[in-house]
């Protein structure tokens, strides 16, 4: 089969994977975050968020996407941001997210099929095996991207969140509707875009 024809089965089957999802879950630290952590003289720790990761959420929930923030670490500051992002669900002190995923689709009756997880290291790999759109960010490590169905161009803080969020609602046939939307309802009006 030619290379061409190969990609644009990929492509297919991809975008298949993303029209079936109407559950997004989110790695934190180097997904969200560029995976630094800075820590102050008395250990108070920082992170930073791209806000483009954070308008993403924002049109997956109004596409109508449920949305959960899984992360690993039991920093407060992944809550704070969830709580800010208006996200569904927050999971903090994950070390099995695999067993995570089982209760987000369980309480949110789904089934696998219907999720995607962004992630970026050994700790997602698990869920990244069970999903039906398997994401990794640029930068993921080896065995992260080797069992994702797409690999982000942008790096984890770096607006591979807004990548992927785009990517659904495009294979959902939604994607201009709902910016579109959201520049209405922030005060503007809708320009010629792609």
């Amino acid at each position: 089969m030619p290379s061409g024809a190969r990609r644009g089965k990929r492509a297919a089957a991809l975008a298949e994977r993303a029209r079936r999802v109407r559950l997004l879950v989110m790695d934190v630290d180097g997904v969200l975050t560029d995976g630094r952590m800075v820590l102050s003289e008395r250990g108070d720790e920082l992170k930073f968020f791209h806000t483009h990761d954070g308008v993403a959420v924002a049109l997956a929930k109004r596409a109508g996407l449920k949305t959960a923030l899984v992360t690993g670490e039991t920093s407060t500051i992944a809550k704070t941001r969830g709580d800010k992002l208006g996200v569904d669900t927050v999971v903090l002190g994950a070390r099995r997210k695999g067993e995570v995923l089982d209760a987000l689709l369980a309480s949110f009756g789904l089934p696998a099929a219907a999720a995607a997880w962004i992630g970026d290291d050994l700790l997602d790999v698990p869920a990244l095996e069970r999903v039906g759109l398997a994401i990794a960010v640029a930068d993921a490590t080896g065995p992260a991207k080797a069992v994702a169905h797409l690999v982000t161009r942008a790096r984890g803080g770096a607006g591979a969140v807004r990548e992927a969020v785009e990517l659904i609602l495009e294979a959902q046939g939604v994607r201009r509707a709902i910016v579109n939307g959201y520049i209405r309802d922030h005060g503007g009006s809708p320009a010629r875009w792609r």
